[in-house]
């Protein structure tokens, strides 16, 4: 365990800068870059692996490869901060769903399967295409910049595989005034999933602090002593009992915007969201049916069954409320009739 920690690590894109680690009996044999992203909150693997290659890590006074096993006593030296050219999003004609814009904000309704903006690590800058960011700066020219460069426009985001409803600032103005709204937890967002099983309750809220796994960094997790405070609401609309298994519908509303929260939360009560594989859902539903025996399996749902269906927020200028509403896509409309068409007693 270290013996002490960087007091700035504090969110994912944190840059270490320095600190001090000792190795105890218990995590000899793991690779150095392993060690070191299990023992510093919020920052990735691949972020080591680059202190590593820029010589900001000692290791008893050496460098070492990331692959090195570390031993029982290693005394480990975070000397620097890793060296990044700057990275700029660029314009890039891609097709937008735009439900509402005026000259201070737009709202979107972002398809599943695209990132809202590219990563800041040196791996991710090849990914910088294809983003919402690209497309915005097509279409809109010109966005607020009080995200930076690399996430102009961007006041909140949804995860890839979440399609939905985003809200997107055009002026710095708008986009401060939108952000205290969402700190102030004065945002009403409500989500649509499809979870496995069904819930004993017909409502029901989920308070469960939410952090990084710290053996899967790409995971969140309840169980854990560092998260930061989360809150979700849930109600069931639908209970869908199919040859497949049951299914419940649900309405999910969420007064904290963690990192995959509403996905967590729900995985955490035992009912996964469908398609989130990451999270515990079944990558395949086979089904038995009493007089035809094994019956075919359901086609795999490519993405989350979550959709961000409505936003209700202030306008940051004339302080009229608006609320916008968005239909489940085609994809997810296809999978519920699927399963409401082989509907079981």
């Amino acid at each position: 365990m270290p013996e002490s920690k960087p007091s700035q690590l504090r969110a994912p894109d944190t840059n270490p800068s320095a600190g001090k680690f000792t190795v105890s009996a218990d995590h000899a044999g793991r690779r150095l870059d392993q060690f070191l992203a299990a023992s510093i909150p919020d920052v990735s693997r691949t972020r080591v692996q680059q202190l590593i290659a820029q010589q900001q890590i000692l290791v008893n006074g050496k460098e070492q490869k990331p692959s090195y096993s570390v031993e029982s006593g290693d005394e480990i030296n975070l000397i620097g901060e890793i060296k990044l050219p700057p990275l700029h999003a660029e314009p890039e004609d891609i097709p937008l769903d735009i439900v509402y814009e005026d000259d201070s904000l737009a709202v979107v309704n972002k398809p599943a399967g695209m990132m809202v903006h590219a990563g800041a690590g040196t791996s991710e800058r090849a990914r910088n295409r294809g983003t919402l960011v690209n497309a915005l700066l097509h279409h809109f020219k010109k966005l607020s910049q009080v995200g930076g460069e690399l996430r102009p426009g961007i006041v909140h985001r949804l995860d890839k595989e979440t399609s939905g409803l985003i809200v997107v600032a055009k002026s710095d103005v708008a986009h401060r005034k939108l952000a205290e709204q969402f700190s102030d937890r004065k945002v009403k967002k409500k989500y649509l999933a499809l979870v496995q099983g069904w819930p004993q309750r017909e409502s029901g809220t989920i308070s469960a602090a939410i952090g990084r796994d710290r053996a899967r960094r790409t995971r969140m997790t309840t169980r854990t002593k560092q998260g930061r405070e989360a809150l979700s609401h849930y109600k069931v609309l639908e209970r869908i009992r199919t040859r497949w298994g049951k299914f419940a519908l649900l309405e999910v509303k969420i007064d904290t915007g963690r990192t995959h929260q509403i996905r967590v939360h729900l995985s955490s009560i035992g009912h996964p969201v469908v398609g989130d594989a990451l999270y515990g859902a079944a990558r395949e539903y086979k089904g038995q049916n009493q007089k035809q025996g094994t019956i075919k399996a359901l086609k795999p749902l490519p993405r989350n069954f979550l959709h961000a269906a409505e936003i209700e927020f202030l306008h940051p200028r004339t302080a009229k409320l608006l609320t916008l509403r968005s239909d489940l896509p085609s994809e997810l409309e296809g999978f519920l009739s699927a399963l409401r068409g082989s509907i079981t007693e």
